[in-house]
C-alpha cells in the first residue's frame, strides 16, 4: 500500500523510543529505510547493550532521555520533532514498517489528526499471552465507558501525528501510561482520531519486555479512572456514590435483620444514613462538575473555531 497523496517522506519522523533494543533495533530503521523513510530519531531509555551503537549505524538519529520511562521519553522527543508528520512505534520488533502507510494515510489525506493502529485487526497467536489480552479488552472496555468514545486499542505502540495535534497534547505521565494519556488528550482536545487496522507480530526471542502486565496495567487502569475526574465526572463521582450508597444498603439490611430479632444497632444505624447520604453527595457533585465540564467543553470548542477563522 502506498500513500494516496504526493508526500516528501522526509517530512515524516519516525519515533523509535527504546530500552534494550538491540535484537531489533537495526531491523527495524532497516525496514523503515526500505520503504524510504530516512528521517529517524530513536530516543533511548539508557540502554545498557548496543543498542545505541546499532541505531547510530544503521543511520538513526539518537537522543538519550535525560530522565527515566517511556512517558518522559515521548514527551522529550515531542519537544525535539518539528516536522509536518511523526509516526511513532515501538522498538522491540513487534510492529511492521510496511503498516506506516495504513498509519499516514488518513493523515496525509486530511481525515484525521491522528491515527490508532489497532492491533487486534490482525496479530499473531503468540503475539499476546492470554493475560496480556484480557488486560488490553478490558482497559479498552473502561475507557469507552469512562469517556464515551469506544476505540479498538488504545495501548498501542503505532501511532500516526500531525504537527498540530503534537502541540496540542499536554503530557505528564512518566511510564507506560503515556499512550493512555495521548488518547484522553486526544478526547479531551477534540480532534480526529482516526484507528487504523495493522499488523502485530510475536516478539523477538531475544527481546524481554519491559512491560509488567500486572502491575502496569493496574497503573493504566488507574490513569484511565484518575483523569476521568475532569472530562467525565459523573463516571468518577458515580462510581464513588454507588459503591458508598450500596455499601449503605447492605449495612442498612443487617441492622434491620438485627431489629427485627429484638436488637437495635444505633451506631450502625448512624453508619447506614451516612453512607447513603454521602453516596447521594457524590453523585450530586458528580451531576453539578459534569454540568461545568460541559461548560467548559463548549467554551473550548467555541474558541477553537474562533481561531481557525
Amino acid at each position: 500500500m502506498e500513500i494516496q497523496v504526493p508526500l516528501d517522506k522526509n517530512d515524516v519522523c519516525i519515533l523509535i523510543p527504546t530500552l534494550n533494543e538491540e535484537a531489533t533495533i537495526k531491523q527495524l530503521i532497516e525496514d523503515f529505510q526500505a520503504e524510504g523513510f530516512e528521517n529517524i530519531l530513536v530516543i533511548d531509555g539508557h540502554s545498557r547493550d548496543r543498542t545505541r551503537q546499532l541505531a547510530e549505524e544503521s543511520g538513526a538519529k539518537v537522543v538519550v532521555q535525560e530522565g527515566k520511562g517511556k512517558g518522559q521519553a515521548v514527551q522529550e522527543a515531542f519537544q525535539l520533532i518539528e516536522d509536518p508528520y511523526t509516526v511513532m512505534i515501538d522498538g522491540d520488533g513487534t510492529y511492521l514498517a510496511s503498516d506506516i502507510y495504513t498509519v499516514l494515510n488518513p493523515i496525509i489525506e486530511g481525515h484525521a489528526d491522528q491515527t490508532i493502529g489497532n492491533r487486534f485487526a490482525n496479530f499473531e497467536p503468540e503475539a499476546f499471552t492470554k493475560l496480556n489480552l484480557t488486560g488490553n479488552r478490558v482497559l479498552n472496555k473502561l475507557f469507552g465507558l469512562a469517556y464515551g468514545v469506544w476505540l479498538e486499542d488504545i495501548l498501542t505502540g503505532y501511532r500516526g501525528f500531525n504537527k498540530k495535534s503534537i502541540k496540542e497534547l499536554n503530557l505528564n505521565e512518566m511510564g507506560f501510561e503515556i499512550e493512555t494519556e495521548i488518547t484522553v488528550e486526544s478526547v479531551k482536545h477534540e480532534m480526529k482520531v482516526e484507528v487504523v487496522p495493522i499488523t502485530y507480530v510475536a516478539r523477538h526471542s531475544s527481546a524481554d519486555t519491559k512491560l509488567n502486565p500486572m502491575r502496569d496495567g493496574f497503573k493504566i487502569g488507574k490513569t484511565i479512572f484518575r483523569m476521568a475526574r475532569l472530562h467525565n465526572p459523573m463516571f468518577y463521582f458515580g462510581i464513588f456514590g454507588t459503591l458508598l450508597t450500596l455499601s449503605g444498603i447492605v449495612v442498612g439490611l443487617y441492622v434491620v435483620n438485627e431489629w427485627l430479632s429484638g436488637v437495635t444497632r444505633i451506631p450502625m444505624t448512624i453508619l447506614t444514613a451516612l453512607l447513603i447520604l454521602t453516596g447521594i453527595q457524590m453523585f450530586i457533585f458528580g451531576m453539578l462538575s459534569d454540568l461545568i465540564v460541559s461548560l467548559h467543553r463548549e467554551t473550548m470548542r467555541m474558541m477553537r473555531k474562533n481561531n481557525e477563522r
